[in-house]
């Protein structure tokens, strides 16, 4: 876990924080500048800007700052490097994972006001070494007195508040360090993380959501939700049952016909969520999928980051999926269309390979039999795809930023499959539910 630092709350103390990373950056730039030039060598700007040296320096600040500041660099990355410079995106997308944990007061003081000054008398057992710390919050064990085992998750003080400005200084920062190239129009992708921030930022709007979920996985056993312990919780800390499985990861170690039915499972609750309910989870983080060896249940965890889809975007995003599968060029290009990845003005060669990409993600539903996600090179053919339309294309389309947040969602389940190493009949799975 990361070191325990106290998060800076006040608009002021976050600004100065942008701004000493950007006089950082900049420090860092003139001095590898003049030693490349005195080998002989003429960096360009991003070549400076690019160092493990910067990439560390802009990890580090946005995971000691938490909040959106943390999470934009994580939205950012959802594109899966068409967006950002594969080095930075490849930094800002393992953000998550390096959050520094709350001090003990600032914890104390979180439940206090959110349970009264007297909280202790009814809690026997409070963990304050954290489960999980994240860009918006984390998460604590506690035992009630009248036995209930529960996952506190304790919002950051000052977050909700920040939001904005953090959106802002951050996008500052990236344009005025030219980390993003200047064709790129970013704004409706900025706006969208504010709106999903203040969302996530909303305990009660992920209660909401998590019961809403509960209800929908009621009848499946394969599934656990924790309940929400509506008494406790409140906008900035939501108490749920503690649900007690193991890491998804373990399941790396399992035979493999229970990795392989687990992970069938997973495949065809995402399938589920787009196309049948229209509500998904669009964090597929591995910390958020706990597993139960003994009955072979998946827990499912976070629901901060649920999106509705429409009627009308699921119908156009099953004539994608379909086009992809059986559909001709043609017909892949005009389902493109309709979902955001092209428009009509695009001119040929970009389309041409927005189509040859979109066939390489939709091949897992094109093979007959088992796919198996173990053993494929299919990521590195698709990043090498992307790589070379930012080589040839001086623009690149922004897929709407629901789309964007599919995307999060289908990347992460694809790794966890990979990690799985997981045999999936996902043609038969398709079939079935994407008539």
């Amino acid at each position: 876990m990361a070191t325990e630092r106290r998060l800076t709350t006040s608009r002021l103390g976050r600004l100065t924080q942008m701004g000493r990373l950007a006089t950082g950056i900049a420090g860092a730039m003139v001095g590898e500048g003049a030693r490349q030039l005195a080998q002989g060598r003429r960096p360009t700007v991003g070549e400076l800007l690019l160092t493990p040296a910067n990439a560390r320096r802009l990890g580090d600040r946005l995971s000691e700052m938490r909040g959106a500041a943390m999470k934009v660099g994580q939205l950012l990355s959802m594109d899966s490097g068409q967006l950002l410079p594969p080095q930075l995106s490849d930094m800002l997308a393992r953000l998550r994972e390096q959050a520094h944990p709350m001090p003990i007061p600032q914890v104390a003081r979180a439940l206090e006001q959110a349970w009264g000054k007297d909280w202790q008398r009814e809690v026997t057992r409070f963990s304050f070494t954290p489960l999980a710390a994240a860009s918006i919050g984390q998460v604590h064990e506690a035992v009630l007195r009248d036995g209930q085992h529960l996952a506190v998750k304790i919002q950051y003080p000052g977050i909700r508040r920040s939001i904005d400005t953090d959106v802002d200084n951050v996008a500052t920062l990236l344009r005025f360090s030219n980390l993003v190239p200047e064709e790129f129009d970013f704004a409706a992708l900025l706006s969208e993380a504010k709106r999903q921030l203040h969302a996530e930022a909303d305990y009660a709007k992920e209660a909401d959501a998590l019961e809403r979920f509960a209800g929908l996985v009621a009848a499946d056993s394969r599934f656990d939700v924790p309940e929400v312990v509506r008494a406790l919780s409140t906008n900035e800390v939501l108490a749920l049952r503690f649900l007690d499985g193991q890491p998804i990861e373990t399941l790396a170690d399992a035979p493999a016909t229970e990795r392989d039915s687990a992970a069938g499972d997973l495949l065809k609750l995402a399938v589920r969520e787009v196309f049948d309910w229209g509500i998904v989870q669009t964090d597929p983080n591995f910390a958020n999928y706990l597993y139960k060896a003994d009955t072979g249940q998946i827990q499912l965890l976070d629901f901060g980051a649920t999106r509705s889809y429409t009627p009308h975007q699921r119908a156009a995003l099953k004539r994608l999926l379909r086009a992809g599968v059986d559909g001709t060029d043609k017909d892949l290009a005009e389902s493109a269309v309709a979902v955001g990845y092209l428009d009509e003005s695009d001119p040929l060669h970009y389309r041409a390979d927005v189509i040859a990409l979109l066939r390489a993600a939709t091949e897992p539903a094109r093979s007959g039999g088992f796919y198996n996600f173990g053993n494929t090179e299919l990521a590195d053919r698709m990043k090498e795809i992307v790589i070379d339309m930012r080589l040839r294309h001086r623009f690149g389309r922004i897929p709407p930023p629901e789309i964007l947040f599919l995307h999060r969602k289908l990347g992460g389940l694809y790794m966890l499959l990979a990690r799985l190493r997981a045999r999936i009949p996902v043609r038969e799975i398709v079939d079935t539910w994407v008539a």
